[in-house]
């Protein structure tokens, strides 16, 4: 079964509802999944799986691809983290090393992916 792919207007409402704190649980796991959804088309590939529990994990970024169990690259964090790394509110570096990221494998930096949307959804 395919998955159900957020429209940018949906997903962008709901990055802005985060961004101004009118954002119920709906619109963050909205928001996390639609940036989850622009990342995995972005840089498709299966070597690394992105993770923001409870809400959405993807597959992205060209590499060997695994078939069973665990990744080898695995990045979780979570949506308050994700959501500011996908509109450029703050830095990869800066996230990890304050221990806000988990991320494991030689291809589990992120950061040249980073932002994934565009200026006119972040004001």
């Amino acid at each position: 079964m395919a998955q159900v792919k957020i429209a940018p207007i949906a997903g962008e409402a709901s990055i802005r509802m985060v961004r101004d704190g009118r954002a119920d649980r709906d619109a963050t796991a909205t928001a996390v999944r639609y940036l989850l959804q622009v990342l995995a088309k972005e840089a498709e590939g299966n070597s690394v799986e992105v993770r923001v529990p409870p809400h959405g994990a993807v597959q992205a970024i060209e590499g060997p691809n695994h078939t069973r169990g665990t990744p080898p690259n695995v990045v979780e964090m979570d949506a308050e983290t994700w959501i500011a790394l996908a509109t450029g509110t703050r830095e990869w570096a800066e996230a990890l090393d304050s221990g806000d990221i988990s991320a494991s494998g030689s291809r589990a930096d992120l950061s040249e992916y980073l932002p994934v949307v565009w200026e006119r959804i972040v004001p």
